[in-house]
């Protein structure tokens, strides 16, 4: 579906894309319909490829203008099962320096790192250093970028 849309509106001559996730990999496995329960693990239905939040999927270049592929690629943001958007080097600029000026210009003294490295109310023997890491962005699957 992706492929399919990208490869429709590239003109080959002048553009290219880079694919930045790897092939599927991932095995999502089903029983057949009018199955009983158990009987241990189903068939693999299809693979899928687990993308993180914040990751780049596809990459344009070539001689092209970003107005250019802008609107192919807000048609495939649209159809992918995750929120996503088409963005340019000068966005991802303006999205890294509105995250460090948010960070910066924080006026809340209970920010997760803080909590996290005092250890209040004994939090540390809950959190994962995963959770550590990555600062309490994540909630479950739930990416919240505006988390400081």
């Amino acid at each position: 579906m992706m492929r399919l849309t990208i490869n429709r509106s590239l003109d080959p001559k002048n553009m290219f894309a880079l694919w930045r996730v790897p092939a599927p990999f991932k095995p999502i496995t089903r029983k057949g319909m009018g199955q009983r329960m158990g009987g241990g693990k189903g068939a693999i239905d299809h693979y899928v490829t687990p993308v993180k939040a914040g990751r780049l999927i596809v990459e344009m270049g070539g001689r092209c203008e970003f107005k250019e592929v802008q609107g192919f690629l807000d048609q495939v943001a649209h159809k992918l099962p995750f929120p996503a958007k088409a963005v340019s080097r000068e966005t991802l600029e303006k999205m890294r320096k509105d995250q460090e000026e948010r960070e910066q210009n924080n006026q809340n003294p209970w920010t997760f790192e803080r909590i996290a490295t005092a250890n209040m109310l004994g939090i540390r023997k809950v959190l994962s250093p995963y959770d550590l890491a990555q600062k309490g962005r994540y909630w479950g699957k739930f990416y919240m970028p505006e988390r400081v």
